[in-house]
């Protein structure tokens, strides 16, 4: 069996050993990543009595998961055979892959229920056939490239995959030699400002990255990307990186830790595994096509993909031997989560929130506030000023549907550049709903960008959207993003047409008109008074879009051939900050009197100077709570 044996791994060995009968046949014990796996030639025994591992983890207190020996699966053919003859036609199987590395086959049916079994018979019987594990998903409504693209590499690097997850469980499971007595906090990146947001964690025993993304408002390197320089940030020393979403102002520097050296985890949800590896390939496209440098390549973003481990939501999961992590829905984006870390044997719990929303939308559901306990909470403040309260949100979908349609009597065009990832979706199940219900004027909703792409993710992991979008996805067949009033733009050479057409709603990224195709549109209908354009997510200081919700009469905007030319301004610029994703004033308030656990300590991040200073104050004055609002490489002592 495996294991350079230490104490604690002793421990793990002797416990499995104890209780798991001789017949199932253990080849070996081995680490996959923050999990122990264990290696049966007959794991059919475990499945059957399932009591067993059951019982080991209430010992450990350590995920476990039993997995067959290769030497007793069948081959990938014979397995696709098996699978066919024992699983009903009726379930749809649309395509089935094999993660080699932990002995899995990703089966993916129109009807998963079939394929799984009353009680689990089908998902039981493929096992002792194929010595497989089934991992059963339902088909997408819309096939997603990137997620295809990720599990191909992962397939053809699963050696290399097999061989991080080991490191990575060596290194969570290592011998605890310093006691947890000190946490400390260092604020690296989106600290009295919104981008580039980076929180650098540490004890004696565990060194955590908390997101390391960009600021696509600035060109200066010392502002643009996180402070990684400080003497106590050491890769080789770094136990995890843990990214809350994949926004790029959150992921998008990540590449660089793997173009240094890093070959430690990143740990995220299943979506944000997905998007993040999606938003940092546009990325590094965009800035090729601008003639921009970034700091790292493709080779670094798969380098980056190999290494994240997703995890479900709920789940705690150690990932260092003083640290534990917890993961739960912040209602953003796709996948955004609220990090709950836990230090020590009860020593110190830090939830960071990250980017969240607590509200329902029509996407996705309010941000949880419920944990054990918190010790300190890290809080975001991008609408924290007292004047930030938002309309109710049907107020802000009729003002959207009446500025389209006042737009669209007069013969005009409706702009509304969007974020791939969140807004887009939400303002197209806005659209089409008010549609479908005769309240908005029928048009063409054009879609362009990775906004298309960004919406297959959506449709492959419904279980992360609201009830009720979940729901027509699931059970009654329905996939309101596939809306007779969308076209899809797949080829950028039908622009003009669109352009010179009558009127028509364009959605398009990027959503601070920082590249991407709506610059290119509104480069032609810019000009025109009968168009409106209309901002409906949060703009960065010193990006375009902020410039222009500023009254911008005129801009500098590179053309088609390369060339500088000044583009005037004469459409109607209108915002709605309802849309957002991010939480009000009242709803930040809210979440602090609704936490279930009162803080002993509040720490104001991701919003203006301004503020986070006020926020910081208002929480000290009326909740009797120590509020900071710390600076760029400032680190307060959390314990």
């Amino acid at each position: 069996m495996s294991f350079a044996f230490n104490e604690t791994q002793t421990k793990i060995r002797d416990v499995i050993l104890k209780h798991i009968p001789i017949e199932a046949e253990i080849s070996r014990i081995e680490y996959e990543g923050p999990k122990v796996a264990i290696y049966a030639k007959k794991p059919e025994v475990l499945v059957d009595q399932s009591y067993i591992i059951t019982n080991i983890v209430g010992i450990l207190r350590k995920r476990i998961v039993v997995r067959s020996d290769p030497s007793v699966r069948l081959s990938e053919k014979e397995t696709e055979q098996a699978i066919l003859k024992i699983v009903s036609p009726d379930a749809e199987i649309s395509n089935t892959t094999f993660d080699p590395t932990v002995g899995e086959v990703v089966i993916e049916a129109k009807k998963p229920g079939l394929v799984i079994g009353k009680e689990g018979t089908s998902i039981q019987e493929i096992i002792k056939t194929t010595k497989w594990r089934p991992r059963v998903l339902r088909s997408p409504p819309i096939p997603s490239k990137i997620i295809a693209h990720i599990r191909h590499y992962l397939y053809t690097e699963s050696q290399e995959r097999g061989r991080i997850l080991r490191t990575v469980g060596e290194r969570i499971f290592r011998p605890q030699v310093f006691k947890t007595d000190d946490v400390l906090l260092t604020a690296l990146g989106g600290f009295q400002e919104v981008g580039r947001s980076a929180l650098f964690i540490q004890t004696k025993e565990s060194r955590i990255l908390l997101d390391c993304g960009i600021n696509p408002g600035s060109s200066d390197p010392l502002r643009a990307y996180p402070r990684l320089s400080i003497e106590s940030f050491d890769l080789e020393r770094l136990d995890a990186v843990i990214i809350s979403h994949a926004h790029l102002d959150h992921c998008g520097f990540l590449p660089f830790l793997y173009k240094y050296g890093y070959d430690g985890p990143v740990y995220c949800s299943h979506p944000t595994a997905s998007l993040m590896t999606l938003l940092q390939l546009d990325c590094l496209d965009v800035a090729r096509k601008e003639g921009k440098a970034l700091p790292y390549n493709q080779k670094d973003i798969r380098s980056t993909t190999i290494h994240t481990i997703p995890l479900a939501e709920e789940t705690v999961t150690d990932i260092a031997p003083d640290a534990r992590l917890t993961i739960h829905n912040a209602g953003h984006i796709l996948g955004s989560s609220i990090i709950h870390l836990h230090f020590g044997e009860g020593r110190h719990n830090v939830v960071y929130t990250g980017d969240f929303k607590y509200g329902p939308t029509m996407l996705l559901e309010a941000a949880v506030s419920t944990f054990p306990r918190v010790e300190t909470l890290i809080i975001e403040s991008t609408y924290g000023s007292q004047e930030d309260v938002m309309p109710m949100r049907r107020d802000c979908e009729q003002r959207l549907i009446s500025i389209a349609n006042s737009t669209i009597e007069k013969g005009g065009k409706v702009l509304i550049p969007v974020p791939a990832v969140g807004r887009a979706q939400e303002i197209m199940l806005v659209l089409d709903s008010y549609m479908r219900k005769g309240l908005l004027r029928e048009a063409p909703i054009y879609i362009e960008g990775m906004v298309n792409e960004a919406t297959a993710i959506h449709t492959a992991y419904p279980e992360y959207l609201a009830r009720q979008v979940r729901d027509q996805i699931l059970h009654q067949g329905i996939n309101p993003f596939q809306s007779d009033y969308f076209v899809n733009v797949l080829d950028p050479s039908i622009r003009g047409e669109i352009m010179e057409g009558g009127p028509s709603i364009i959605l398009a990224t990027s959503g601070m008109l920082e590249g991407g195709p709506a610059v290119e549109y509104f480069k032609t209908l810019s000009s025109d008074e009968k168009n409106t354009l209309v901002f409906v997510s949060y703009q960065i200081e010193g990006t375009l879009g902020r410039r222009m919700q500023k009254d911008l009469k005129e801009t500098p905007i590179i053309n088609n051939n390369g060339k500088v030319e000044v583009v005037k301004i004469g459409l109607n610029v209108e915002t709605i900050q309802g849309f957002s994703g991010h939480s009000d004033r009242n709803q930040i308030v809210s979440y602090m009197k609704r936490i279930s656990s009162k803080p002993e300590r509040v720490i104001v991040d991701h919003g203006e100077k301004r503020k986070c200073l006020s926020l910081a104050k208002f929480f000290r004055r009326n909740f009797g709570v120590a509020a900071f609002a710390p600076s760029i490489l400032e680190t307060l002592r959390l314990k």
